[in-house]
């Protein structure tokens, strides 16, 4: 899960987290939190993970002034956060695609139907408890209210914590009305909400879905809090949407899928300096080099995936000799690191190399083990095939392709 920061069009640092699947993602969302809160939210958490699991990315961000988000909360209005979506939503597509599914949670969820109209990419949008007047916040904001200051901002609490809210901000929550924007949305709308919400009403999700033209649903989630906070509801949510979704979104089936055997590696430039985006046929992850080198450390550097690639395939084999031979082997583990060294400071090297590289590799195996089972754990780790790769002789043929730019 790498971390996302992008910067907003007021010049401000937003942080957020990208959610990946296992396997190239079928699409991209963004997932807008709730009022007050921030990325990692209960909701917004296991909303965006059950979704990866299902082969949607999702990015989740702090707004401006909360989280880890630069930014004063109290410069900050509904306006903004709108703003906020739309600036997550460019870098989206700059670094990996734009966004095909807008999800909001609470506020939130009236600042993506905002956003949605002026996103040709999205192509549906879901909302989790609502409102459909960004204004109906202001009954939480006086009911939250400690102190009134005398240039009309109040400093509410919420969450254990205290945050200044300005006069403007409350000015304009008044200023939108969602539902009358949602007419002219002309994308597919699902609306969650529970009956017995305390913080936004089940009215206010009625007046969103009846303003809404189709294709609209309304799924009920039954006895659940406005947060999602009790066990299963907000899993419920996320296997609801994807189902839901999944009827939008494009059919990548054919033609896109990397070939069996192959493996693929593209920059992402806008993520950062050098990050890069492995993908093999069934699944994905990101390298990346460390900030001392002027990375973002969003993935492991290469030599790191290469350690990682000769410590699984030992792992790996020592797992299914000790399996196949019956031995009690419980665990295993193993360690490495790269170095290079000075051929003359090598004793055992026949080259005539000025430097060698090293690898220092160290297993660890659990189980009720004699000496001799231990010896031959230790031969069969040398045998995997990432090793015999590595000390075999190698010839690597690299071919350059020019492709003419896209205009």
């Amino acid at each position: 899960m790498p971390q996302f920061d992008f910067t907003s069009r007021n010049g401000l640092t937003l942080t957020g987290r990208l959610e990946l699947p296992a396997q190239p993602p079928v699409a991209y969302a963004i997932f807008a939190h709730c009022f007050t809160c921030s990325k990692n939210v209960k909701a917004a958490t296991q909303v965006s993970r059950e979704l990866a699991r299902r082969g949607i990315a999702v990015l989740r961000f702090d707004f401006t002034g909360l989280g880890n988000s630069e930014g004063d909360f109290a410069n900050s209005n509904f306006t903004s956060n709108v703003s906020d979506l739309l600036d997550a939503a460019q870098t989206l597509e700059d670094r990996y695609e734009a966004p095909s599914l807008l999800i909001g949670h609470s506020l939130g969820g009236a600042a993506v139907l905002m956003a949605a109209s002026e996103l040709s990419s999205v192509r549906a949008v879901a909302t989790i408890g609502a409102p459909s007047e960004p204004a109906h916040v202001e009954r939480l904001i006086g009911n939250t209210t400690t102190e009134t200051h005398e240039d009309g901002s109040s400093t509410i609490a919420l969450g254990g914590r205290e945050l200044r809210i300005s006069a403007d901000f409350v000015a304009d929550l008044r200023s939108h009305r969602v539902a009358d924007q949602l007419p002219g949305l002309k994308k597919p709308l699902l609306i969650f909400h529970s009956p017995t919400d305390s913080i936004v009403n089940i009215e206010q999700a009625r007046k969103l879905y009846e303003s809404a033209k189709h294709p609209k649903s309304f799924v009920s989630i039954d006895n659940a809090d406005h947060m999602l906070s009790q066990p299963g509801d907000a899993q419920f949510v996320a296997e609801t949407l994807a189902a839901w979704v999944s009827r939008y979104l494009p059919d990548r089936s054919a033609g896109s899928a990397i070939p069996n055997g192959v493996v693929e590696v593209r920059q992402q430039g806008s993520l950062s300096k050098f990050s890069q985006l492995i993908q093999t046929p069934t699944h994905q992850l990101v390298a990346d080099e460390p900030s001392s080198v002027g990375g973002s450390d969003l993935g492991p550097n290469p030599y790191e995936l290469l350690l990682a690639s000769l410590g699984s395939c030992i792992s790996m084999t020592l797992r299914m000799y000790a399996d196949r031979k019956g031995w009690p082997v419980e665990d295993i583990s193993v360690q490495l690191q790269h170095s290079r060294i000075h051929a003359k400071d090598c004793s055992d090297c026949e080259s005539s190399s000025q430097r060698i590289d090293r690898i220092e590799v160290s297993v660890k195996v659990t189980g009720d083990l004699d000496d001799a089972q231990i010896k031959r754990l230790g031969e069969i780790a040398e045998m995997c095939p990432v090793h015999r790769t590595l000390m075999n002789e190698k010839r690597i043929h690299t071919q350059l392709v020019l492709e003419e730019p896209v205009s």
